[in-house]
């Protein structure tokens, strides 16, 4: 460790809450898909701040959106009309089957009001006395106390926050039969990611799909699609759902919605959000000029550069060469998968010398549950960068004794 790293650490320690088993670096800035720490050292960002730069860092077009906004209008609360944020929701409307929009500030504060979205429909429009909400089995749909308990992980996560909410259970992970049995008179809702990313990389199977379609034809359920982490682009489709031919009750959107600037959405058909009325959810932040304006950008550039398709394009090149990598290591890569450039290696052992390998070599991924390499980078990632990454990680495995 250099004199400049330990000094910003020990400086941390002191300051700040120990909630983050940080990575041994001190960054100083970013550009693209690159990262440079306080040494100047360069890395290849393949998290891109866990999914949410997918544009990259300091994009140019972004900060001249966000200075000229800054000097017309900031904040003035949601008891305003706000052209900015008009504009946004009828930019993201058009990019999926939902209706009306709410705009929050985070992934988390996103699910949540999903949940009380689902909740209040069902009391206040259909009568319903349903309030439970399904989950599955290695979910992740935030921190606070409901989203905390609608995770169905354990281990540290819950540790020490009890009493949680009731109104929540959850089932194996595509297990159709599982669901079946779960669904009562009581259930409102069920609330899945299309590909869990703190679940592992792991994308629910078509058929497990079909069953839950078909279920809430049968019983009236709503189906949440938390599109946290999966949507603006990720899985090479603007929505994970539409892989899955999904149209969602309700869905949420956050990380890379305003690239970087703290934004979430809570997305519904308009039959759904007759659940909301003025006074019963509200957010002071959510959907301020400055993320609006930059969130509209966002969807311009996309649309503009066709990041999705290129996001679908280099996660079927990636796929292809880690799948090579895969038979050329079989004993030391147990999976790959993924969709767009959501991706995963998951290791046949524990990890955690590989991604560190990796972080010494320039690279920068996830490592999650102790043997899967997540990967997340800027949908503006050159193939070149992804090929080096590979390149590397044979290179570190050809290495490292079987386990």
């Amino acid at each position: 460790m250099n004199a400049t790293f330990d000094t910003i650490k020990q400086r941390n320690e002191k300051v700040i809450m120990r909630t983050y088993g940080r990575y041994p670096l001190a960054l100083a800035r970013a550009k693209g898909a690159r990262l440079y720490d306080s040494d100047g050292k360069e890395y290849v960002d393949l998290l891109a701040g866990i999914a949410v730069c997918g544009l990259g860092h300091c994009r140019p077009e972004l900060a001249k959106v966000m200075a000229e906004q800054a000097d017309k209008l900031v904040h003035v609360s949601n008891l305003f009309y706000q052209e900015e944020q008009i504009v946004l929701a009828e930019k993201l409307l058009s990019t999926c089957q939902a209706d009306k929009v709410f705009f929050c500030n985070s992934g988390a504060e996103a699910n949540e009001g999903a949940i009380k979205l689902a909740r209040r429909y069902m009391a206040k429009v259909r009568g319903s006395a349903a309030r439970e909400i399904l989950t599955l089995e290695g979910s992740f749909h935030g921190r606070t106390l409901a989203t905390l308990t609608a995770t169905a992980q354990t281990g540290k996560i819950k540790d020490g926050f009890e009493p949680l909410p009731g109104g929540f259970r959850s089932v194996p992970f595509a297990d159709a039969c599982a669901l079946r049995a779960a669904v009562n008179e009581n259930t409102a809702a069920v609330m899945v990611e299309t590909v869990q990313g703190e679940g592992g990389v792991r994308p629910l199977p078509p058929e497990f799909v079909e069953a839950l379609l078909a279920l809430r034809r049968e019983k009236g359920f709503l189906i949440i699609v938390d599109e946290v982490q999966t949507g603006m682009g990720r899985t090479g489709r603007f929505w994970a759902h539409e892989h899955y031919g999904i149209t969602p009750d309700i869905f949420t959107v956050a990380k890379g919605l305003a690239n970087g600037l703290p934004m979430g959405a809570v997305l519904a058909t308009d039959e759904v959000a007759r659940g909301f009325e003025p006074g019963t959810h509200a957010t002071t932040f959510g959907g301020g000029g400055v993320l609006s304006a930059v969130a509209s950008k966002v969807i311009d550039i996309m649309r503009e550069e066709r990041l999705v398709e290129r996001a679908a394009e280099l996660g079927a090149f990636f796929l292809g060469e880690a799948g090579k990598l895969q038979a050329k290591h079989p004993d030391k890569i147990a999976h790959v998968r993924g969709l767009g450039l959501m991706l995963g290696i998951e290791l046949a052992a524990p990890g955690q010398d590989i991604w560190r390998a990796l972080l010494d070599a320039g690279f920068v991924c996830n490592l999650t549950h102790e043997r899967v390499l997540r990967l997340l980078p800027p949908l503006t990632i050159a193939r070149e960068d992804l090929s080096a990454f590979l390149t590397t990680l044979d290179t570190i495995l050809a290495n490292r004794p079987t386990a």
